[in-house]
């Protein structure tokens, strides 16, 4: 590893930026390097145009994509490798507005349903139940259930928690989860019992239980639109469910309240669509492993 490229990690490390964004900034920066063959430090503003216009153009990144990018450049050149003329020349693309993908509450059932394995099967109902994001979900501990507020203490983007609503349907689920797999550390461990589960393990699950199921694209992050847009019919106020969801900036018409013409009963909790099967209650809840008594 360079000094520069280290340097750019510790600057990133300085400010608390998380794991996940230290490894795609340092990979866009790489990328920018390994393009021109020349040492980022090496470059002016015109080749890092160029190299934007190549993004778009050639390797057809998308807006999400090119955005991260800019920003990693932006870090560099401001921290790291100070350049003012280079981050003037460094400009955000505007995202188009879609609307997210939503599928009915039967549709969800069919899917949670047909998934086979236990494990993914309940990091899926949490995340559908609770709205979280699947990084969210799969770093998830028994001290963060809180049965007796009814709430789960979440750690999300920008190491800001929040407090999100326990229904008691997923209590009960995760109560009887429990003595079944029997985690340690982690709520969804993986083949690694001291490693979380793999995000890349529950989208392949979920790309199989839709084609098995023969339903349309169901992802996490479907889920998670599920969660608001059921929640937003059920009449939960929009700025409600943004703060839920961990979105930083509450105001304006979320996609949610896009994709949904009228609002239906009202309600204060997202449950599963799936009625769960009645079990001795046990272990999760209390912030600690159930008792053998």
């Amino acid at each position: 590893m360079t000094p520069l490229r280290q340097r750019f990690i510790e600057d990133l490390q300085l400010r608390n930026r998380s794991p996940k964004t230290i490894e795609a900034y340092v990979y866009h920066v790489r990328e920018l390097a390994r393009y021109f063959k020349q040492s980022p430090e090496q470059l002016g503003d015109d080749q890092i145009h160029r190299y934007l216009l190549h993004l778009l153009h050639h390797k057809q990144a998308s807006w999400s994509s090119y955005n991260q990018a800019v920003a990693a450049l932006r870090f560099f050149y401001r921290v790291t490798y100070p350049s003012d003329t280079v981050v003037t020349r460094l400009p955000y693309g505007k995202r188009p507005k879609r609307l997210p993908a939503v599928r009915s509450p039967q549709q969800v059932a069919l899917f949670l349903d047909t998934v086979r394995d236990r494990i993914i099967q309940m990091v899926l109902r949490t995340i559908y139940a609770t709205g979280l994001r699947i990084s969210e979900a799969l770093h998830l501990t028994a001290a963060q259930i809180d049965s007796s507020r009814m709430v789960v203490r979440v750690l999300g983007k920008g190491q800001k928690e929040r407090l999100v609503p326990l229904s008691p349907q997923l209590l009960e689920e995760l109560r009887a989860y429990w003595p079944e797999t029997r985690p340690t550390q982690w709520m969804f461990p993986g083949k690694d019992s001291h490693q979380p589960l793999n995000a890349a393990t529950v989208q392949k699950a979920c790309k199989r239980a839709c084609r098995e199921a023969g339903l349309p694209r169901i992802t996490p992050h479907t889920l998670r639109h599920c969660n608001a847009t059921h929640l937003l019919e059920a009449g939960v106020d929009t700025r409600t469910i943004q703060a839920l969801l961990g979105h930083h900036r509450i105001g304006g018409r979320s996609g949610q309240d896009r994709a949904t013409p009228c609002p239906a009963r009202p309600s204060t909790r997202p449950v599963l669509a799936v009625e769960p099967q009645r079990r001795e209650k046990e272990g999760v809840g209390e912030g600690r492993p159930p008792s053998r008594g």
